[in-house]
């Protein structure tokens, strides 16, 4: 056990050496290291059900690489990846009891906690990783269905609100925001590589698509109002984009304030249809290894399957859409992850030398809303960085300390 923490610790150390060195495309030591995996596609999953559909399926075995990464979840401290590496899972951890997990998906501090770990890993070398945000989502029946696979454009955080009562509203409030925030922390709204969505699309158009009969009768209920028509409809592939919100919600009000939320963050362009918890702090944390070259922001798909509408249909109570009623859309969204999802990370696999080992060139601006990746933003007030890329002044100096630090600790180690 000495032996392999001192190798790590070593490993650690030619990653902070290297960076210290500031190298524009930080070329790490670390990375010519003959245990660093190089995945083409790593999956993130949130909770139990969506990681474990990936396990025992014909097309590639998750299970024959498991890597324990320091700052993973307690509950799942492990990447799974295929024996030649190519393909990874993490799990990033939920929030809650399993009894409570249809109406908890996992928090954004363990998404955020644990994407932060796996990007700055020196175990992984992820500068020409697809990453692929897999998991489901609630979702509003004026889009789509219980069933239905989403690819997302915008992840909107719509939860950045003032809030009181409910009771004590003003009557002549609006549903929703009016105006843009005036104070802005930056993880508002992200916007993703479009062309490479729609390859993404493409790929899971290909796919037969998983219902149950419980869901086909609940979604009726919504087929008088005509508002609702797609909510309907059997299950299908569907671009639209996620709004992520720590709070679990139903009702025709919210969904509407966050159907105007959304289109106001993103200056008319975005459609709300999902609903999640994570994906604005899993994106954060890739954007912040993006800044430094450890990932390519870029190569990020944003997947969510549909398991429960997040509003109630015409004379059902909003109490009974979110607590009791027997929707039938959480096993079909499960397996429509996989099923979709396959389909992409086989056409990436497929294609890799072709399309996607070079990268998808956006037609369309990426990043946050300060424009920390360079461009200028097409949503929002505009980039806080005159349209250049971040460009950490003080990064040379902290990693030169946090290179001794981590040296000192070696020799603590083998001294003893």
């Amino acid at each position: 056990m000495r032996s392999i923490a001192i190798a790590f610790r070593a490993l650690a150390i030619g990653y902070l050496a290297a960076t210290a060195a500031g190298s524009p495309a930080l070329d790490l030591v670390s990375r010519n290291h003959p245990h660093v995996v190089k995945p083409k596609v790593f999956l993130i999953d949130m909770f139990p059900p969506e990681g474990d559909v990936w396990y025992n399926i014909p097309e590639f075995n998750l299970l024959e690489r498991n890597i324990t990464v320091p700052g993973f979840s307690p509950l799942f401290p492990d990447a799974h990846c295929t024996k030649d590496g190519s393909v990874c899972q993490v799990v990033t951890g939920e929030s809650g009891p399993y009894y409570l997990v249809r109406q908890h998906l996992a928090l954004k501090i363990n998404a955020a906690s644990t994407i932060t770990a796996l990007t700055f890993s020196p175990l992984f070398d992820l500068q020409k990783t697809y990453f692929m945000i897999a998991g489901i989502a609630g979702i509003s029946p004026k889009v789509a269905t219980l069933g239905s696979v989403t690819f997302a454009r915008y992840a909107i955080q719509v939860a950045l609100q003032y809030e009181f009562d409910a009771r004590e509203i003003p009557e002549n409030f609006t549903t929703g925001p009016t105006e843009y925030p005036k104070s802005i922390y930056g993880t508002e709204v992200f916007e993703v590589n479009d062309a490479l969505r729609q390859l993404a699309i493409g790929f899971a158009k290909t796919a037969t698509l998983n219902d149950s009969s419980d869901a086909m009768a609940y979604r009726a209920n919504y087929a008088s109002t005509s508002a609702y028509t797609a909510g309907s409809r059997p299950p299908s592939v569907v671009a639209c984009d996620v709004a992520t919100s720590d709070v679990y919600f139903s009702g025709t009000l919210l969904g509407e304030a966050f159907e105007n939320t959304t289109k106001l963050f993103t200056n008319g362009t975005g459609e709300y249809c999902t609903t999640a918890q994570e994906d604005n702090a899993t994106l954060e944390a890739l954007l912040r290894g993006a800044i430094y070259n450890l990932t390519d922001f870029s190569r990020i798909i944003v997947l969510r399957t549909a398991s429960d509408f997040d509003r109630p249909y015409t004379g059902e109570p909003s109490t009974v859409n979110l607590f009791y009623a027997n929707q039938g859309g959480f096993e079909p969204a499960i397996q429509n992850i996989y099923l979709a999802g396959v389909k992409v990370v086989e056409g990436i696999l497929n294609e890799w030398e072709s399309t996607f080992k070079k990268g998808v060139k956006p037609n369309n601006y990426i990043g946050d809303i300060f424009g920390s990746l360079g461009g200028a933003p097409d949503f929002g007030p505009g980039s806080e960085f005159n349209n250049n890329p971040v460009i950490p002044s003080s990064r040379k100096r902290v990693r030169s300390l946090m290179a001794k630090r981590a040296m000192a600790g070696v020799q603590a180690t083998t001294s003893e």
